[in-house]
């Protein structure tokens, strides 16, 4: 199996979901006591944070870009970037090593026309929603990306910083962010993208009235079959 890079801790929440799926994907699919072969470089997400907010994306490049060399000099295949909205710098990381960076917003997207959807709603932070570096990757595929008005991506962005990057799961959340999915869904939606790791902790199927496309699931569920594309499968 070839050892798989995350570059994590933004937040740790949503990359412990990560290593979890990797090792249960890896067991489901190899059997026995197999689990991934992965090496994890978590970034302190309080310094990250403040770079968002601050503007100084080329500065929280940098540091990303520095853990990734990390990751390449320990001896990974490939990397995971842990995350949607540092996607923004995923070009200036990529740029950093040799190893391929497994873009998120391509596996989702992969897994949305697989479906035969091709309008699907978004959520995730205000940078992820509003800016054009995640909604413009997914609408190179063909697909047609909606987003929340300004109220409601003011809630889900929130719910995501203030709440579930701590850990902390509401259910008046959980009731706020169905109300977006359902307008969503009324303005023409047929999937709904959650593209924060961290909305995973809060909205499942169940949820919503159209399919949801989790993205950390589909980021690690691509990554496994990567890393065991030239590794054979056991006969029993």
């Amino acid at each position: 199996m070839r050892t798989i890079g995350l570059l994590g801790g933004m937040s740790w929440e949503s990359t412990a979901e990560y290593y979890r799926l990797l090792n249960e994907l890896t067991r489901e699919r190899l059997g026995g006591l197999h689990s991934a072969r992965c090496v994890l470089y978590s970034v302190d997400f309080a310094e990250i944070e403040r770079l968002q907010a601050e503007g100084r994306w080329e500065q929280a490049a940098e540091v990303l870009a520095e853990a990734a060399r990390a990751l390449e000099s320990a001896g990974v295949d490939m990397l995971l970037l842990c995350t949607n909205t540092m996607h923004k710098v995923a070009d200036e990381v990529a740029a950093a090593v040799s190893v391929p960076l497994l873009h998120l917003a391509d596996t989702t997207a992969e897994a949305v026309r697989a479906r035969g959807l091709r309008r699907v709603g978004l959520l995730g932070t205000a940078f992820t929603m509003e800016q054009d570096f995640y909604r413009g990757r997914l609408e190179r595929h063909g697909l047609t990306v909606l987003v929340p008005d300004a109220a409601a991506r003011s809630t889900v962005h929130r719910v995501i910083y203030e709440e579930l990057c701590l850990g902390v799961v509401r259910e008046e959340s959980r009731a706020a962010y169905r109300a977006v999915i359902d307008e969503l869904v009324a303005a023409g939606a047929e999937g709904i993208v959650l593209g924060c790791t961290e909305i995973e902790l809060l909205i499942g199927p169940e949820h919503s009235p159209v399919p949801v496309f989790p993205t950390t699931r589909l980021h690690a569920e691509a990554a496994v079959t990567r890393a065991l594309s030239s590794a054979q499968l056991p006969t029993s």
